[in-house]
């Protein structure tokens, strides 16, 4: 049997490293699509197949031919909390432009599925639509451009929207990573007053949700042409609980000042629970079990 193959955007990415690992481990065969330049720790495997993006939408599309992929997973992209006017350009190039490019180079050359990845926070206060800050505008923005792949190109797109991720070999700089560095120096960490509700899925399980949607997307299990779900863990735990959490299984105590700095601008104190869920999917990962899973690792 002809092993399926697939284009994956972000495999720099926490999420995309891990993805294409799983996807050779299974089979796949992977095509990496990334900008010159772009971190390529870990991604010295034969089996990934990689090429580079001059930036150009003639580029894509020759990339997307020659690579002949069954579908596709669009991780890439630019995240930003909060912005400043200087990084506009970067935002919009890296969540609008590419991914339309990407878009374009699949209607090219008749490529039809596509996992995308979403964000919560284009859901601030439950909402069906607000933008917690630009990055998840943008990610918006690419969404109602693939409605027109999708009504004129016959794009097939799933859009996965994702809360807070974690597990092994995380080097971002998230919450997980900073609870540990400052458990582990012993210094004095200054938060806000912590009453928000962190939700964490564990990466084995995003995985998990994103090789789904593509089997249904595949299998013509999902009937419309474009469907969004929530990757959520179900269970959003109080930032000061998870902090209390951490430090009782890594046996590490953390010195907290809470209240030593302001919630954020547009803080989602309560994450999106209106999301549809994914048919089939459910996390098998504890937060328990996850944070001790990160902490062996």
């Amino acid at each position: 049997m002809k092993a399926r193959s697939v284009l994956l955007t972000g495999a720099s990415g926490f999420i995309g490293a891990a993805l294409a690992h799983r996807l050779v481990r299974e089979g796949w065969q992977v095509h990496l699509l990334l900008r010159p330049g772009s971190g390529r720790e870990g991604l010295d495997d034969p089996a990934l197949h990689i090429h580079e993006h001059d930036g150009s939408t003639a580029g894509l599309i020759e990339i997307v031919r020659q690579a002949a992929p069954q579908g596709v997973f669009h991780l890439a992209s630019l995240f930003l909390a909060q912005h400043t006017a200087a990084d506009i350009e970067r935002l919009i190039q890296s969540n609008v432009l590419f991914s339309t490019q990407l878009a374009e180079a699949m209607a090219a050359n008749g490529v039809k599925l596509l996992v995308n990845a979403g964000t919560s926070w284009q859901h601030y206060e439950d909402s069906e639509y607000n933008p917690v800050c630009l990055y998840a505008a943008t990610k918006q923005a690419f969404e109602a451009i693939l409605r027109y792949y999708a009504e004129c190109a016959g794009l097939r797109v799933c859009t996965l929207k994702l809360f807070d991720t974690y597990g092994p070999e995380d080097k971002r700089p998230k919450l997980l990573h900073l609870l540990k560095k400052t458990a582990q120096a012993g210094t004095a960490l200054a938060m806000s007053p912590g009453g928000q509700l962190i939700d964490l899925v564990y990466i084995d399980d995003v995985l998990d949700a994103f090789l789904l949607a593509y089997e249904r997307l595949q299998s013509g299990a999902q009937e419309e042409g474009m469907a969004t779900y929530g990757i959520s863990s179900g269970a959003p735990l109080p930032l000061k609980e998870l902090a209390a959490l951490y430090a009782k299984i890594s046996g590490l105590p953390l010195d907290i000042e809470w209240g030593g700095r302001p919630y954020r601008p547009r803080e989602v104190m309560v994450p999106w629970t209106r999301y549809p869920q994914l048919p089939g999917w459910h996390p098998k990962i504890s937060l328990a079990e996850g944070i001790t899973r990160t902490l062996a690792s």
